[in-house]
């Protein structure tokens, strides 16, 4: 019988316990939790803030009784593996609640401690009132100084998953919140250019945002706490959330002489088998590849680790099973939008010294005839010549996730951007349009790739000579232009192209753009044909304006 002892009972440590049991029913499966819950839904963490999941009971999927009613698992929360005696096959085990302590063998061990949240080393934040949101515990603390102190002021230091959803939250709770982000944007997997259209929305819903401002120290104030910023501003509030980040739980890793990365973060192979024999690892504590680059990464995400987990199970029990990579795939609710990432993003890839291309599209989330239909804006990245896929952003008020989950497959399954244009989706008018935005986006990759159209950005515009050498041109329609035009650009609507030929010069590159990047391309082939040679804004003038807006 196979003595199986798990540390750690959210989602890796968990997954593991459970595949465990489904694949050995008489395997003897310990799982250690040194926090009062195990399986519990620490991504519905800020929703229980925020009221939209009213019932605290509801964050816990499973507890150590249902775990061992289903799945004869012998779950001890409250107990704390402190050492690894690698050579004996024991851990040592610190017993909270009784205050006693005990070694227990195993034959495989599977260490998922996670992660946890940054707590900068700077004056004032240990001060009461400033929280971080990892556990129930927390948020109850939460709930319960806001409900005490009757907050009504609140800042979140840091732009990330849980600092958005926080703030968010926290304004449904009625708070006013100001979010302080050391970064030019929220969202580390979006690239400036996608997040903008979350500050926006943040902002029309009360959220004010100070990007580009580090946290600098927190004082105690007879009115609350201040906040200030590396800029020096003093922000008051009755609360404070520590978003910043996460770092890994592994210094019982490190102590055992487990193999670390630079950052911390456990070391495995592609079987999730650590440098020493029968001890794996998984979750938010191990160094990962991410999948796109082949590069060394820290994705902390549930979905990775719960198929680690599984993975790792698999294996300790005779299996061959490799993890293959975390992509990042992702999405985040921000008041009435989503926002949806998989594979690099531009910034990273050019970091990488991948030569990248790209798009931005604006659709529909279904055919736009049929009523409710949202617009959503797409970015779709490639690499240059060769076309591999390489990663896609989507924002959006609704079909975000479909979208990029589809990129995500395509992706997983090495697709090339030319790909996208095959892809056979369901259609019908209240789900989608009869060429969905991600066969879109392959139509403009394969035009660019085959050199049918050529592009410029956003980051481009203010470069462009205003001089007269170039014709710069807006396709779209009078009463569009009223409402704002791109300094420089004429306006001929491209209805009326043909009709006006005459009026641009044919010695002249020429620069177009409409709305989106659509109406454009038809005046671009128009001229094209013409004998001109031009290039379209890729986003179009919507995608310009979110940008210099911020």
């Amino acid at each position: 019988m196979t003595k199986i002892v798990i540390v750690g009972g959210v989602a890796g440590g968990a997954s593991a316990a459970c595949r465990a049991r489904r694949l050995d029913e008489h395997a003897q499966i310990v799982l250690f939790e040194k926090g009062p819950f195990v399986s519990f839904a620490n991504c519905g963490l800020p929703y229980y803030v925020g009221g939209a999941i009213a019932e605290r009971g509801k964050l816990n999927v499973q507890t150590p009784q249902s775990l061992h009613k289903r799945f004869n698992l012998d779950v001890r929360t409250l107990c704390e593996v402190v050492s690894i005696d690698a050579g004996a096959h024991e851990v040592e085990v610190v017993d909270h609640a009784s205050q006693t302590t005990y070694r227990e063998s195993y034959d495989k061990l599977v260490l998922s401690p996670g992660a946890e949240p940054v707590r900068p080393p700077l004056p004032g934040t240990d001060l009461p009132g400033v929280l971080t949101v990892r556990s129930i515990p927390d948020v109850d603390n939460i709930c319960a100084l806001v409900t005490a102190k009757q907050a009504r002021r609140a800042v979140v230091v840091g732009g990330g998953f849980i600092g958005i959803e926080m703030a968010e939250n926290l304004i449904e709770r009625g708070l006013s919140v100001d979010l302080v982000e050391m970064s030019s944007h929220v969202i580390k997997s979006l690239d400036y250019d996608m997040a903008v259209d979350l500050h926006r929305e943040l902002r029309a819903h009360g959220v004010n945002l100070h990007l580009g401002e580090g946290l600098a120290s927190i004082e105690q104030r007879e009115e609350g706490l201040a906040v200030l910023t590396s800029s020096s501003k003093e922000l008051l509030c009755d609360i404070v959330i520590l978003a910043i980040g996460v770092r890994p739980e592994s210094k019982l890793a490190q102590d055992a002489g487990i193999a670390c990365g630079p950052r911390g973060h456990i070391l495995v192979d592609e079987h999730l088998n650590t440098n020493l024999p029968d001890v794996y690892a998984v979750g938010d504590a191990i160094q990962v590849t991410e999948f796109v680059s082949g590069q060394p990464a820290a994705i902390p995400l549930a979905g990775p680790a719960n198929r680690q987990g599984r993975i790792a199970a698999t294996n300790l029990l005779g299996g061959d099973y490799a993890y293959t990579g975390t992509q990042g795939s992702s999405i985040v609710k921000v008041f009435s939008l989503a926002a949806a990432s998989t594979g690099l993003t531009e910034e990273a890839a050019r970091a990488q010294g991948i030569e990248v291309d790209k798009t931005y599209l604006t659709q529909p989330s279904h055919a736009s005839y049929y009523p409710g239909a949202k617009m959503m804006g797409l970015k779709v990245l490639w690499e240059k010549n060769t076309g591999r896929l390489l990663g896609a952003q989507a924002v959006g008020a609704e079909g975000v996730d479909k979208r990029i989950d589809v990129v995500a497959t395509a992706i997983r399954f090495g697709a090339n951007v030319r790909d996208l244009v095959s892809l056979e989706l369901c259609y019908a008018p209240p789900f989608n349009s009869a060429k969905d935005p991600v066969n879109m986006a392959g139509f403009v990759a394969q035009n660019v790739l085959d050199g049918k159209v050529r592009q410029f950005f956003p980051e481009d515009v203010d470069g462009l000579p205003r001089d007269g050498s170039v014709t710069l041109l807006d396709v779209r329609t009078p009463g569009e232009c009223a409402r704002g035009m791109i300094d420089g650009f004429v306006n001929i609507p491209v209805d009326e192209l043909r009709d006006r030929l005459d009026q641009i010069p044919t010695d002249k590159p020429v620069y177009l753009h409409c709305k989106s990047g659509q109406r454009s391309y038809i005046a671009y082939r128009i001229l094209v044909g013409n004998g001109y040679e031009c290039y379209n804004l890729a986003g179009g003038y919507d995608r310009w304006s979110a940008i210099t807006q911020g």
